[in-house]
């Protein structure tokens, strides 16, 4: 537990702080003050803010070191600046190209890339996934990436016709008899 006096001093110094921020503020931060060169004022209130490609350095508007393949963000944190579709950012100094293998294609976010209908991921390829007879491909990235045709079951990795008993009928049920 802390002592007492320890926490009125933490409270002093953070109504203190609070104090400052009002008493002094931050002219360049916040975007008041004359305008620097590339600079624009505010679409909203009053104030400037950088142009696309700048960013905020005390009270002038310095230009952003952007990467090839890489585009202005306007934000003024990070980096200002985000890589391309395709595109991945290396400490924050490159944008390099997304590796994508062999029958796989890149994410519409562009980040990520997923393999062709007919392969499945394993590790960083694209292997293509064995039909048995009597089955077809399935969405599932999990399991085999196939499941049997109506009227037939998985045994052994292959499809092989259910035995229906006389006066019997397949159901729709993926549980309990057929």
């Amino acid at each position: 537990m802390r002592h007492p006096l320890t926490r009125l001093i933490a409270r002093t110094a953070g109504i203190a702080g609070v104090i400052a921020s009002f008493a002094f503020p931050v002219l360049a931060q916040d975007g008041t003050g004359p305008m620097p060169q590339n600079a624009q004022a505010r679409s909203y209130g009053g104030g400037w803010v950088c142009d696309l490609g700048f960013r905020v350095a005390g009270a002038e508007c310095l230009v952003l070191e952007i990467p090839e393949h890489a585009q202005p963000t306007g934000r003024s944190y990070g980096t200002g600046w985000e890589c391309d579709r395709g595109y991945e950012e290396v400490s924050g100094m490159s944008c390099n190209p997304i590796p994508v293998p062999a029958n796989a294609f890149l994410r519409s976010s562009g980040y990520d890339w997923q393999c062709e209908r007919g392969f499945r991921q394993e590790r960083e390829a694209c292997v293509p996934i064995v039909l048995p007879e009597r089955a077809h491909l399935t969405e599932d990235s999990s399991g085999t990436g196939w499941t049997c045709d109506r009227g037939y079951a998985v045994v052994a990795g292959t499809c092989m016709p259910i035995a229906l008993p006389a006066n019997a009928y397949l159901t729709n049920a993926s549980y309990g008899a057929a």
